[in-house]
């Protein structure tokens, strides 16, 4: 039954009508036994169904293939061969049931059991379908050349042209002239430059001379304007040479296939590849809106216009979501351009705000929060113009004819509007420009949300930067100073380096130049920590070296507190070790920072200096010698545990102190050695005055972009006149008190300060006593007369007074009280062999 099944479906029929009996067509199942067996087998063959089915396959075979003046034929391979192959084509000798040899090309097809949709087997069997075409009438095969010539003349969809030797034009197919627009009767005979006055036509004869003199198919890719068509198209062109089968040269034909859709698609993929490199290379808003604006002319739109909501220059963020509807809408224009210069067709100009009814494109799409796409002549933007006199006369003037607005949205807030315009392409915009515009728009609404964000972060810590930063130099009479502090670049972000300032008792003045690890608004608050803590403890008069070392005991505090708030816990905390980076700090939170200190006497003309990691002080001589110190290193700070050390030196008045960070003479452009020349050289030009030389020394040394923060810090010292000084030595004897008064009294009456004569005798008389009764001689008094009037009494012992209130029945305890209350400051300082007290008044010169 089931064989039967079988004969009856391989013998039926096929629905292809009377062409059927034309193909012989047979099946054979895996053991080689004939099952199956159509009308066409049988006119080739002879055999009808029931003289062959059940019959071995092999029994139709020729017994001799290679008999008669016919060449040997391959034969078919076993069947136990054939499973193994999904296919097998070739001619065999067969017999017909007349006993004649006939020759046929036969196609086998490898037949497996198939399955249901459901994946349950379908019952078919293993096997193999062999067909072969059954030779027709002689009539037929006259027609096959006309047949063939009309199939190729009609073609509708390629674009074939043949040209003689000559390259003139013989024939084309119907597609071909209807790209060119003309019959074959009015081609004959005309070559292709003759047709088409374009330089492609040009590039596609200098290839038809190649095809002809080398034989070699030639390509093209091309796009032009045929005459018989309404738009560019891109074209994929093959050229071949025609030879009759003798090898004589007959010409050349052109097949050309219309790939301008794909031309298209591949300019889109390619413009959104672009877009990823070229969109948001920095964050610079402003850039990056021109960035896109760039992308977009003249690859997908004439001209394009980037708008910002205007709200967004005072509002720290725009709310989520699309716009409410309102009367109007606030745009600044931050980007546009054209494919022409100077961008003849904006109506806005850059930086300007321009306002945009309800119902306007940019507005509807900002409010929908979806991109819409616009015919020039359509009611909704033809409203809008009209009421726009400018708008109006340029869409004429240009001929706009197709624009496209685009909502740029980022993190579900909204940014602005992108507008994108054609006038000089003849195409309008379709539906897969609005989709590129929409990529586009996204990708840099990202970029530019994020410039923004940056931007506002930025311009936060800047703020505090320079909110911690000292606002002036104070006014003091040991040197002259300026300063110059340049924030890092976009990319670097703000840093933390920082200068200072501090006038100190006895005339003195201290300079200040740290550098914090590190970038952002953490390294700035962590710079006005610093920068506070060296103010407290220089108010304290420590040296160099000693207040280094306080220092660097808080910033190794500072550090294990921000490890403390990132979670590691105190038995993990990694060591205070030299040598980490800044990014790794950054990342840690650990703390760490560089700092040079120095302290200038003008009366002694010397000045004390302690550097922790910190580049080596310029020092410039009068006579214009420049030399880098050659202070001790230090540690950085925040290493703890190592020793700083100090240097004490001499510099005549006039001299030059500089101080600055590492962010003057390191960048990546350039090593140490040649910043630090290029710095010297600076600093021995000549100036007109310390700013001018801050800034020739800045315009000089900087490169061109700064990769880090830069604080430079440039000091011309002053000396104190003698007669403005005056030292006795006191014997530690109380009736040494009344003759020091008589000094510091003849003292200022030739300074003219007679009036400060009062308070001055109680402070020396006071500061004098004290000396003489509580510390160790040597005990000496010194008179400045510098913008106030100083009072110092120095001894040898270390132990400080401190000032207390006195009760009702005591004799002594209200010295320094008084003190306190008469001078506008006082205070102690430790000296190397022992300590001073001293006291500051204001005072005014007689007239």
């Amino acid at each position: 039954m089931e064989r039967r099944a079988v004969d009856d479906q391989e013998s039926s029929p096929r629905p292809d009508g009377a062409g059927g009996a034309l193909t012989a067509r047979a099946t054979v199942d895996e053991h080689g036994i004939v099952t199956g067996w159509n009308a066409g087998a049988e006119r080739l063959l002879g055999y009808s169904a029931a003289q062959i089915l059940g019959r071995a396959a092999v029994s139709l075979l020729a017994e001799d293939p290679g008999a008669g003046d016919l060449p040997p034929l391959p034969p078919l391979p076993p069947f136990s061969e054939l499973p193994e192959l999904p296919r097998w084509n070739g001619t065999l000798a067969l017999r017909h049931l007349d006993g004649h040899r006939v020759e046929a090309r036969v196609l086998a097809h490898h037949r497996t059991p198939g399955r249901t949709e459901e994946g349950a087997p379908d019952g078919g069997m293993c096997g193999w379908v062999l067909v072969s075409a059954v030779p027709g009438p002689a009539s037929a095969r006259t027609d096959d050349d006309a047949l063939v010539r009309r199939g190729f003349l009609d073609s509708p969809c390629c674009s074939t042209s043949v040209y003689d030797t000559d390259l003139r034009f013989r024939r084309s197919t119907q597609s071909g002239r209807g790209v060119l627009g003309m019959s074959d009767d009015d081609l004959r005979g005309l070559r292709l430059t003759d047709v088409l006055d374009d330089p492609v036509a040009e590039k596609v004869e200098r290839a038809m001379r190649r095809v002809l003199e080398t034989g070699e198919t030639q390509y093209l890719e091309n796009r032009a304007l045929a005459p018989g068509e309404g738009r560019d198209h891109a074209w994929s062109v093959h050229l071949y040479r025609l030879a009759d089968p003798d090898g004589r040269v007959l010409g050349v034909a052109t097949t050309g296939h219309d790939m301008t859709e794909q031309y298209w698609a591949r300019k889109r993929l390619q413009l959104i590849a672009g877009a990823g490199t070229r969109i948001g290379s920095t964050l610079d808003v402003t850039r990056t809106a021109q960035e896109l604006a760039n992308v977009a002319v003249p690859d997908l739109a004439d001209f394009v216009s980037v708008d910002l909501l205007a709200s967004l220059d005072d509002a720290p963020e725009q709310p989520p979501g699309p716009l409410a509807a309102g009367d109007s809408l606030a745009l600044r224009r931050i980007a546009h351009e054209s494919v022409f210069p100077d961008v003849p067709e904006a109506v806005v100009a850059l930086g300007e705000v321009d306002t945009y009814p309800e119902g306007s494109p940019p507005a509807e799409s900002l409010r929908t929060g979806r991109a819409v796409l616009h015919r020039v002549t359509e009611e909704a933007i033809a409203d809008w113009v009209a009421e726009d006199p400018r708008r109006s006369a340029r869409i004429r003037e240009f001929g706009f004819h197709s624009a496209m607005t685009v909502p740029l949205s980022a993190r579900g807030t909204t940014l602005g509007v992108v507008a994108f315009a054609r006038h000089r392409h003849p195409d309008p915009f379709e539906q897969d420009d609005l989709v590129l515009a929409e990529e586009l728009a996204a990708r840099a609404a990202v970029c530019i949300d994020n410039a923004l964000r940056y931007t506002r972060e930025r311009a936060t810590a800047v703020t505090l930067q320079r909110s911690l930063l000292p606002q002036g130099l104070p006014e003091q009479a040991a040197v002259e100073a300026a300063s110059r502090y340049l924030p890092a670049g976009a990319r670097a972000g703000v840093g933390g380096d920082w200068f200072d300032v501090i006038p100190l008792s006895g005339a003195r003045v201290a300079l200040v130049v740290g550098d914090v690890v590190g970038h952002g608004i953490h390294a700035s608050a962590t710079m006005g920590r610093l920068r506070t803590a060296v103010r407290t403890l220089a108010d304290i008069d420590l040296p160099p070296d000693e207040l280094l070392t306080h220092l660097d005991d808080l910033v190794g505090r500072l550090a294990t507190e921000a490890e403390g708030a990132l979670g590691v816990p105190p038995d993990r905390a990694r060591p205070r070790a030299r040598g980490r980076s800044a990014a790794e700090g950054e990342s840690r939170g650990d703390v760490g920072a560089t700092c040079l200190y120095a302290v200038y006497d003008p009366v002694s003309r010397r000045c004390t200096l302690a550097r922790a990691g910190h580049p080596p002080p310029a020092v410039v001589s009068p006579d214009g010698t420049v030399e880098l110190l050659d202070l001790p290193a230090g540690p950085p700070l925040g290493l703890g545990g190592l020793p700083f050390e100090s240097l004490d030196i001499e510099l005549p008045e006039g001299s030059l102190l500089a101080l600055y960070t590492d962010g003057l003479i390191e960048s990546r452009d350039s090593d140490l050695d040649e910043g630090t020349s290029r710095l010297r050289r600076a600093l021995a030009a000549p100036a007109a005055s310390l700013d001018a030389l801050c800034d020739s020394v800045l315009a000089a040394v900087l490169p061109r972009r700064p990769t880090d923060d830069v604080a430079l810090l440039i000091a011309r010292t002053r000396a104190l006149d003698a007669d403005r000084v005056a030292a006795w030595d006191v014997p530690p004897e109380p009736s040494a008190v009344s003759e020091v008064r008589k000094n510091a009294l003849r003292r200022l009456t030739d300074w003219g300060l007679s009036d400060a004569a009062f308070v001055t005798e109680l402070v020396v008389s006071e500061l004098v006593t004290n000396a003489i009764r509580h510390a160790t001689p040597p005990i000496q008094l010194r008179l400045i007369h510098d913008r106030t009037l100083i009072c110092e009494v120095s001894d040898a012992s270390s132990t400080a007074p401190h000032m207390r209130r006195a009760r009702t029945y005591d004799e002594g305890g209200r010295g320094l009280l008084l003190v306190a209350q008469l001078t506008q400051r006082w205070g102690t300082r430790p000296t190397p062999t022992g300590k001073t007290i001293w006291a500051e008044q204001s005072v005014e010169p007689e007239l």
